[in-house]
């Protein structure tokens, strides 16, 4: 029988205590001895192919020489990009680079940029590594001027180039494009406005894009996690079920699930419509729920929603600016409890609602490459997953797997800074636009056939 895939918060928590950023030699160490072991035990990295590389060894040499400033614009389709970077960076890239004759003035390194709830769940190392390697933290929702002047200083003044993700949180998908935020490029021209003034040097946006190829075992664990769905639906087991093609099995595990959430919220499904179309109105209902479970009004863009929601959540679980629990009354510490696990369950409904958006997508055709046909799966699993409550962390990836890191061109901001005093949204817009089309042109060039 199913177990529960996270237990319900049922007890409120001090906050989170982290150190200011900065670069720590002896974590630096630490990681080069146990990183590499990390990434492939809890990311299935056997090995990684860089493609472009002339652009990202140009873009490190320039940062790296103080001649420019990079913002690392990276792809986050997966959830473990940063760590696997931070570990490329640091221990691969000088090596690649000298074997083409590209010598680095010191080790490349970049500074991530993350959500405040990444150290909220991600434990206590991530607690203690994330700032020793320099990541520095940001909110979604909230004003956070502290945070935003840390990663100014990092762009205009750093060692290292600065590394964020353009799709702001998880997108669950490598293939394709879903949507991208403005924040890399607002930030990236008002650093560049700063640096030419007190630099006289370019700011660049550095995209890479992040892909995930299987081998022999890929098609074996494939089967393996299909037939997990299935009997977590109960949608049939046995040999002609199996006969079946890929994509038409995950349909039916697919309906099911669908059906499930539209029973659990009260929606009558129109077998009429697609199944885009009837998801849609199961994650709007899900993050309405969400939102009336905790008093929100539902007054902002899909997006807004959901990370307002989700800060809320983590608000209630983990009291921000609230060193201990010890100084408060009885009567306090139980309120408080019951207003923790009223958020769980709304957050329940949020992390449904999270997935739902990047899962209203087609299935894949029946001769799909393999890697498709897996994407697919895991983010099916997902849906399944979230249903009975789960959340990011309980994720299943198909592992081993080999990655591909495509680097496109650079895009200089400074050299766009006229047109951005000129017209700043239309400028914002053009290079957005820009990036968009760059990880479209990287997704194009890891899909030709070598």
């Amino acid at each position: 029988m199913y177990r529960p895939y996270t237990k319900p918060v049922s007890r409120a928590k001090a906050d989170v205590k982290l150190l200011e950023p900065r670069v720590q030699i002896f974590v630096i160490f630490l990681l080069k001895v146990f990183a590499r072991l990390y990434i492939f035990l809890f990311f299935g990295v056997a090995r990684i192919l860089l493609k472009g590389d002339k652009h990202l060894f140009d873009s490190f040499k320039r940062a790296l020489e103080g001649k420019s400033r990079c913002i690392i614009a990276f792809r986050h389709p997966n959830g473990g990009e940063p760590q696997l970077l931070t570990w490329f960076f640091l221990f691969k890239l000088g090596i690649l680079a000298r074997r083409k004759g590209v010598k680095f003035p010191r080790q490349p390194h970049a500074v991530f940029v993350y959500g405040y709830e990444v150290v909220r769940w991600g434990g206590w190392v991530a607690r203690y590594i994330m700032p020793r390697v320099g990541a520095m933290p940001i909110h979604h929702t909230k004003v956070d001027r502290h945070g935003m002047t840390r990663i100014y200083n990092a762009i205009i003044d750093g060692p290292y180039p600065l590394a964020l993700a353009p799709e702001g949180q998880v997108s669950y998908t490598a293939e394709s494009l879903p949507r991208l935020e403005q924040g890399t490029i607002r930030m990236g021209f008002h650093a560049a406005e700063k640096t030419q003034a007190k630099h006289n040097i370019p700011v660049e946006v550095l995209p890479l894009s992040i892909h995930f190829r299987f081998g022999s075992w890929g098609k074996i664990a494939l089967e393996r996690l299909i037939r997990d769905i299935e009997k977590l639906t109960n949608t049939g087991s046995g040999r002609e079920i199996r006969k079946l093609p890929f994509n038409k099995r995950l349909e039916r595990c697919r309906n099911h699930i669908l059906e499930v959430n539209e029973k659990r919220y009260d929606i009558k499904g129109d077998t009429g419509l697609s199944f885009e179309k009837r998801l849609n109105i199961v994650i709007n209902t899900a993050l309405e729920t969400g939102e009336r479970i905790m008093g929100l009004k539902p007054e902002a863009d899909f997006f807004t929603r959901l990370y307002n929601l989700r800060q809320v959540c983590w608000d209630k679980m983990i009291l921000p600016g609230v060193d201990s629990l010890n100084g408060m009354s009885p009567l306090e510490w139980g309120t408080a409890n019951l207003l923790a696990g009223q958020a769980w369950h709304a957050s329940r409904h949020m992390e449904l609602a999270d997935l739902g958006w990047y899962f209203c997508v087609a299935l894949p055709k029946e001769d799909a490459p393999l890697h498709a046909t897996v994407e697919y799966a895991q983010n099916l699993w997902d849906f399944a997953n979230r249903t009975l409550g789960g959340a990011y962390s309980n994720r299943r990836n198909i592992l081993p797997r080999r990655v591909i890191i495509q680097s496109a061109p650079p895009i200089n901001l400074t050299e766009r800074l006229p047109d951005y005093h000129k017209d700043k949204k239309a400028a914002i817009q053009m290079a957005l636009t820009d990036l968009q089309n760059a990880y479209l042109d990287c997704i194009e060039k890891v899909n030709q056939p070598e």
